[in-house]
C-alpha cells in the first residue's frame, strides 16, 4: 500500500488539494488567492506568537502571572475557537485550569520553580488520559463520559513540570483509524476542526486540534500523538513545528492506542525551541511501557542545549533524487530549501530510499490492524468506559449510526476486529516486513552515505474539508519511513503554497533527536518561514 493510499484508508495524515473544489496541486495555473475573514471574527490577541521563554520573561518581570496568561488563552479559545471563525480545535476545557495556574503562581511566589514549563498553559490531545474532570474519548461518542482513573505518563510528567493543562484538543476520531472515507479532524464527539489559514481546508490529522490550536495561538505548545503522520502532518499544514520522537523516548501508558510498534506522543509548537523544551518534559522511562527501557541513557531533561544556529555547517543531508510530485510551486520550495541548506554549510547528498519503503505500506497497515485490536481491547478492559471491547465500540456505532457515523462508516474498525492475535504468523510476517524492513532500508542509506539526516517536503498543502466523500490527498508525503521504523521525525515551516503552509522534514536513526533538533533549529533560524494564519474564508473561483 502506497502512503497516499494508506492515508486514504486510515486518514492518519494529510496532503494535497481537493481537485473538485480548488486548484489542483498539479495545476500549472497561477495560485488563487483567498478571502480574509473580518477582523471581528479573528480579533487581535496580546499573546500572539509568544514563546515559552518570552512568557517566562513576562512572568519574571511581573507583567503577567500564570493565572493571567491562562485566562487570556481561555478567552482566546472562547473568542475564536467557539465563536468567530469557530476553529473547533478544543474539545473540552479543563474546569480546574485557573486553580492550577494560581497554584503555580503561589509556588513561584514562595521561591519554587519547576522549570521552563512552570505556569505555562498547554493543550493535550483527547486520546491522552487525564485523571481530572475532563473526559478521554479519542473523539468517539462510544467513549463519551469516560473519565480516566489515572493520569497518563505524559500528563503526569507535564504536571510535574508545572504545566497548566487547560484543555483537550479535538482529533480525527480514533486517531483516524475508523474509516477509509473519513475527514481528518472530524470526530463524532467534537465535530470538524478547521485549518486557521483557510477555514474550508483541512487541518490534517489525527492531531488536528493540537496543530490548529498552536497555529492560531490558542496555546503556546500542545501535545499530539502519532502512529504515521499524526504529529508531523498537522504541523506541516498548520505552519508549526512538530516532532515525532523515537518510539520509546516518550511513554505511551495511558494513551488510547493504535500500534505498540509505532505509537508515540509528540510535542507541537511554533518554534523548534518550544518543541525542545516540551520534549524534555515529556521524555523518560516508565515501568508501564517496556519499550521506554530502551531509552535509558538516551534522553535529556533539556534538549535546548543542542540548539545551534550554525548546526548545519558540515552536516550531510540526504534528499531523494526522485522529485516529490510535479507541482511547480512545491518543487520550487524544495529547491529553495536545498539552496538554503547549502548556504548554511550543509552538503546535500542525492539518495534513493523512499520507493523501497513505500512498497511496505500494506504490511504496515496490517501491523496496525493487528495491534489496534490487541491494544484497544486491553485499554478498554480496565477503562471506566461503557464499552469494553472493540466489538462493543463497533456495535455502539451501528446502534447510534445517525450520530456516530453520519458521514463515513467504520470499515477500518471492522477490519481490525477480524484480525487474529499477535501470535499469528500473518502478524509476525507483516511486522518483520514493515518495521524491520523499514529500519534496515533507512539504516543502510544513512550508513552508506554517512548522513546526519534525511530531508524532504513533509506533505503538500491542506486539502479541502469534505465530510461526505472524505479527504483527497496529493502525491507529496514523507511520513511513512520514520513512522514504520519508529525513528524520530521533525517538521518545520518550509514556506507557503496556495496561501497554505508546507513543512520541511528532517528524520534520522533512533534517538537522533539532538541532531534533528539542532538541524531543524538552524534551518528555522536561517529561513524564518513561520507565517501566522489570517483565518481566510475560502479559495475564490
Amino acid at each position: 500500500m502506497k502512503r497516499r493510499d494508506f492515508i486514504t484508508s486510515t486518514t492518519i495524515a494529510t496532503a494535497g488539494l481537493s481537485s473538485a473544489l480548488v486548484v489542483s496541486c498539479n495545476s500549472t495555473d497561477k495560485p488563487v488567492k483567498a478571502e480574509t475573514v473580518s477582523t471581528d471574527a479573528a480579533p487581535d490577541f496580546e499573546l500572539n506568537e509568544e514563546s515559552i521563554s518570552s512568557l517566562q520573561e513576562k512572568i519574571a518581570t511581573g507583567k503577567y502571572s500564570s493565572e493571567q496568561i491562562t485566562k487570556l488563552y481561555l478567552d482566546r479559545i472562547d473568542a475564536i475557537d467557539k465563536k468567530g471563525p469557530m476553529l473547533n480545535a478544543v474539545i473540552e476545557i479543563n474546569p480546574d485550569a485557573m486553580n492550577i495556574a494560581k497554584t503555580m503562581d503561589d509556588e513561584m511566589k514562595s521561591g519554587k520553580t519547576r522549570g521552563p514549563l512552570h505556569g505555562i498553559p498547554v493543550l493535550i490531545k483527547d486520546n491522552i488520559n487525564t485523571a481530572d474532570k475532563m473526559q478521554t474519548t479519542a473523539g468517539s461518542l462510544a467513549l463519551e463520559g469516560h473519565i480516566a482513573a489515572n493520569d497518563s505518563f505524559v500528563a503526569k510528567k507535564l504536571r510535574e513540570a508545572g504545566a497548566v493543562i487547560i484543555g483537550k484538543t479535538n482529533l480525527s476520531e480514533w486517531a483516524n483509524f475508523r474509516s477509509s472515507h473519513s475527514s481528518s479532524g472530524w470526530s463524532s464527539r467534537g465535530g470538524q476542526t478547521k485549518c486557521p489559514y483557510i477555514l474550508d481546508h483541512n487541518p490534517c490529522g489525527s492531531s488536528s486540534g493540537s496543530g490548529t490550536a498552536v497555529a492560531a495561538n490558542l496555546c503556546t505548545v500542545a501535545v499530539g500523538t502519532e502512529t504515521d503522520g499524526s504529529v508531523t502532518c498537522p504541523a506541516s499544514v498548520n505552519g508549526i513545528v512538530g516532532l515525532k520522537p523515537t518510539v520509546g523516548l516518550v511513554s505511551r501508558s495511558g494513551i488510547i492506542p493504535i500500534s505498540s510498534t509505532q505509537d508515540t506522543a509528540g510535542p507541537m509548537g511554533r518554534t523548534v525551541k518550544d518543541v525542545a523544551i516540551l520534549l524534555g518534559a515529556m521524555a523518560g522511562t516508565d515501568v508501564a511501557d517496556a519499550v521506554t527501557k530502551e531509552s535509558e541513557g538516551k534522553t535529556y531533561p533539556d534538549y535546548t542545549k543542542f540548539l545551534d544556529a550554525n548546526a548545519l555547517k558540515g552536516k550531510r543531508i540526504g534528499i531523494d533524487k526522485k522529485p516529490q510530485g510535479n507541482n511547480q510551486y512545491m518543487l520550487a520550495l524544495i529547491k529553495k530549501t536545498i539552496e538554503l541548506l547549502k548556504q548554511q554549510g550543509a552538503e546535500i547528498i542525492e539518495i534513493e530510499y523512499f520507493d523501497k519503503i513505500s512498497k511496505l505500506g500494506d504490511a504496515e497497515f496490517d501491523v496496525m490492524k493487528y495491534e489496534f485490536k490487541d491494544g484497544l481491547n486491553k485499554y478498554l478492559a480496565t477503562a471506566n468506559a461503557k464499552v469494553k471491547t472493540l466489538a462493543e465500540v463497533i456495535a455502539f456505532n451501528k446502534t447510534n449510526e445517525d450520530k456516530a457515523m453520519p458521514y463515513f462508516k467504520q470499515e477500518t474498525l471492522e477490519a481490525s476486529d477480524k484480525m487474529g492475535d499477535l501470535n499469528e504468523k500473518g502478524y509476525k510476517e507483516a511486522l518483520q516486513k514493515s518495521h524491520t524492513g523499514s529500519k534496515q532500508i533507512i539504516d543502510d542509506v544513512i550508513k552508506q552515505n554517512k548522513l546526519d539526516a534525511i530531508c524532504g517536503l513533509t506533505m503538500g498543502p491542506a486539502c479541502s474539508i469534505d465530510m461526505i466523500y472524505g479527504d483527497r490527498w496529493g502525491d507529496v508525503f514523507l511520513t511513512q519511513p520514520a513512522a514504520a521504523s519508529g525513528y524520530p521525525h521533525i517538521s518545520v515551516p518550509g514556506g507557503m503554497v496556495y496561501d497554505l503552509p508546507v513543512g520541511i522534514s528532517f528524520f534520522g536513526p533512533a534517538y537522533s533527536e539532538p541532531v534533528l533538533l539542532s538541524i531543524a533549529y538552524a534551518y528555522e533560524q536561517a529561513s524564518r518561514n513561520r507565517v501566522p494564519p489570517k483565518f481566510k474564508k475560502a479559495f475564490l473561483s
